[in-house]
């Protein structure tokens, strides 16, 4: 997550004047949705491209662990015994495949990952969150340190996470329920 600009209201004749940084500081998130109970499961990544460098660890590795990580979480909050079979909806990002995701599959076999078709995030309903995040905590504002783009970050999630009905409305949104068809009879 970086800060983003858009469109915005203004005061006639003053254009609005937002600042940015020119920093490689970035914030990953990930996220999970559960789409029967509307909870929302979320762990953040910090990604400082100074420190890897030194250890010449690339992006793509370093998501791939934190993704791992987040699979991680979810077996330990969906168990076997309770949860048999756990399907996670994912993308075709780069970081959603290789072996630290192996790894973690093979410690939670109750997981299931199922990749979506390329180019149709509108059966995600992790991107219509990623555009509601985005809009409560990042557009149109500078933050001075990364702490500030998290703790923003943070206290939306912790929003999300409590007011349930948003979720549930994001979800409706994605997977309509299906109307009743009425078939009359032929003559």
């Amino acid at each position: 997550m970086v800060p983003t600009l858009c469109r915005t209201l203004g005061v006639k004749g003053h254009r609005p004047v937002v600042g940015t940084w020119d920093c490689k500081h970035l914030l990953y998130v990930f996220a999970s949705v559960n789409v029967t109970s509307h909870a929302l499961h979320t762990d953040t990544v910090e990604s400082r491209t100074g420190l890897y460098r030194a250890t010449g660890e690339s992006k793509t590795r370093r998501l791939q662990r934190g993704f791992a990580q987040h699979l991680r979480r979810l077996g330990r909050r969906y168990p076997k015994d309770k949860y048999p079979r756990v399907v996670v909806l994912i993308d075709n990002a780069p970081w959603h495949g290789g072996e630290p995701i192996r790894q973690a599959l093979a410690d939670h076999p109750n997981l299931e990952l199922k990749r979506l078709p390329s180019y149709s995030p509108q059966l995600n309903v992790i991107e219509r969150f990623w555009k509601v995040l985005r809009r409560r905590a990042t557009h149109n504002r500078l933050f001075d340190t990364l702490a500030d783009l998290k703790r923003s970050i943070r206290a939306s999630l912790c929003y999300f996470q409590t007011v349930r009905q948003r979720i549930q409305t994001l979800i409706a949104k994605c997977y309509p329920k299906p109307v009743n068809q009425t078939v009359s009879p032929g003559p």
